[in-house]
């Protein structure tokens, strides 16, 4: 499976804004359960200098999560295309 964030479609992300974030080296299962605790179906990814790289969504990680490539120590960034089309 070929995930990619769907970035192209969705507004300019700024800092401040009010989706909640997550950090691309969090696994999915931390990704899934902030997602729950925020009760949101989308979360901005951020990289490690803090700037957002895409979005990523519940239906993305649930269908990750079902692949044969999806382990419990799966990252965020493991998601990512080579070259996201996300500029913020």
């Amino acid at each position: 499976m070929n995930s990619t964030y769907p970035t192209d479609l969705l507004p300019e992300i700024r800092d401040g804004e009010a989706d909640p974030h997550v950090w691309d080296d969090m696994t999915v299962e931390v990704a899934l359960a902030v997602m729950s605790g925020a009760r949101t179906g989308r979360l901005v990814v951020r990289d490690d200098d803090g700037r957002p790289t895409g979005l990523v969504t519940r239906s993305q990680l649930t269908g990750f999560r079902a692949t044969a490539a999806y382990t419990d120590r799966a990252r965020l960034r493991d998601l990512r295309p080579a070259n996201p089309p996300f500029h913020p």
